[in-house]
């Protein structure tokens, strides 16, 4: 293996796997200090790679999720030919592995997963136990180096600027992210997050709340039933988000992207579950509380709740929530 080996890895396609996908990122720089690492993934992706000082570049993989396009996967492979050494393919699925193969990279590391036979050179085991413990299992692949959390730089400048455009000030503002990409089974109830903000309000602490514009009607729905929170979702970029949760006196979130960005810049995290377990995918937080119901359908890992009733997530209440936070915010602010 060459002193300054270049490396791609397959990059996953949600927001907190790419946060979790630091740990091998991190791990394979303990291992090749002079590596070159590459990461292939959609282009929303570049704004929180670039965060990560282990990563030389984002390429943008150009294909729809989900997608085959078998030709499509040759052809850009055929392109990457005689620029790697190795690569770290993160997604389980076969078609994953595609690009890799047609680029003719010599070492091909990954998880069996979809019986990837013939496409990977080096597979690695992976225990049950693990399976769903993503920032493990990534951290596996690069077989050796010490686990380390995700750690995502910030811009000072750009926050600054953000803070000021949106009336925010440096721990002085809670974040609240009440969306969950992956379906409602994730979701606290608006009423239960509207409730959570009078609380801080109350406390003389700014809400802020955070999220994508597919979480507009969520966080409107908690912004009617709380005056005076600051409603970002949508009005910011991935960027933007970071550097503004990296100044927030802590974070509330669902099991969910933005909770591991919270995690990743440091600031202290209260993660709720429901249909998700926080034995698989805590926040890599130093302060963080994780409140569950452990409920005996619970967690079930489905986007709807097969019950039809959300029991999870509609009986946890405001106050163990509110408790968990305070337990958080007990330690004085940092400067």
């Amino acid at each position: 293996m060459a002193e300054s080996p270049t490396i791609l890895v397959i990059g996953p396609r949600w927001v907190g796997d790419m946060v979790m996908a630091q740990c091998l990122f991190s791990a394979l720089k303990q291992l090749h200090p002079n590596a070159a690492i590459d990461v292939l993934a959609p282009a929303w992706a570049a704004p929180l790679v670039k965060r990560m000082p282990e990563i030389r570049q984002q390429i943008d993989f150009p294909l729809k999720p989900g997608a085959l396009e078998f030709t499509h996967r040759r052809r850009f492979g055929r392109l990457l030919r005689g620029r790697y050494d190795m690569a770290y393919i993160l997604p389980g699925s076969w078609k994953s592995a595609l690009i890799p193969f047609f680029a003719r990279i010599p070492r091909r590391v990954g998880h069996l997963r979809e019986m990837r036979y013939g496409l990977l050179t080096d597979i690695v085991p992976l225990p049950d136990a693990v399976k769903r413990r993503t920032a493990q299992a990534y951290f596996s692949l690069a077989r050796g180096g010490s686990f380390r959390a995700p750690h995502l730089s910030v811009d000072a400048g750009n926050q600054a600027a953000l803070l000021d455009r949106f009336g925010l000030a440096r721990q002085k503002f809670a974040a609240l992210m009440p969306g969950a990409e992956f379906g409602p089974a994730k979701r606290w109830p608006s009423e239960s997050y509207a409730g959570l903000a009078r609380e801080f309000m109350d406390k003389g602490l700014k809400v802020a709340l955070f999220g994508s514009k597919n979480d507009r009607d969520v966080t409107a729905e908690i912004a009617a039933l709380a005056p005076g929170v600051v409603d970002l979702a949508g009005q910011t970029r991935l960027e933007d988000a970071i550097d503004l949760i990296a100044a927030a006196r802590l974070a509330v979130s669902n099991d969910s992207g933005l909770m591991h960005v919270a995690a990743g810049v440091g600031t202290p995290i209260v993660a709720v579950y429901g249909s998700t377990s926080p034995e698989n995918t805590p926040p890599l937080a130093e302060r963080r509380e994780l409140v569950w119901l452990h409920l005996s359908c619970s967690p079930c890992h489905q986007k709807l709740c097969p019950l039809g009733h959300l029991n999870c997530l509609k009986t946890l209440e405001v106050g163990q929530v509110l408790a968990a936070a305070e337990r958080l915010l007990e330690v004085p602010a940092a400067a």
